[in-house]
């Protein structure tokens, strides 16, 4: 069993308004959840795909920021990246997922455009 770390939404906020490159965003929701907005920077990449892509994800340097809806599925996210082998210290879920950061009156974008929604 691996440990999932956590990151809140205001020190991820913090992180983010000192150097956005700070972190890689991973939004593992739904394209139709990601289309209600996702938090500048992110990128997507549903969680059935997770799989596909965790090479490259482990393969980079900065720290990885996953998150979800809730932060459920994005502690999954979590767990099989620390499993194929990735540093569990830099694998970060969002606790409380979207809801939260929104809840703390953080941006979020359309992912179209980038353009802020609500």
């Amino acid at each position: 069993m691996y440990t999932v770390n956590e990151i809140d939404s205001q020190t991820l906020a913090e992180t983010l308004a000192e150097n956005p490159q700070a972190v890689r965003l991973i939004d593992v929701r739904s394209p139709a959840e990601m289309a209600q907005g996702i938090i500048p920077g992110s990128e997507p990449l549903p969680l059935h795909l997770l799989p596909l892509q965790a090479d490259t994800l482990l393969a980079g340097d900065r720290p990885l920021v996953i998150y979800c809806r809730s932060g459920a599925r994005s502690a999954q996210a979590c767990m099989f990246l620390a499993g194929r082998g990735g540093n569990a210290q830099r694998i970060l879920n969002l606790r409380g997922g979207i809801i939260d950061w929104v809840r703390q009156g953080n941006q979020v974008v359309s992912p179209e455009a980038g353009r802020a929604v609500g």
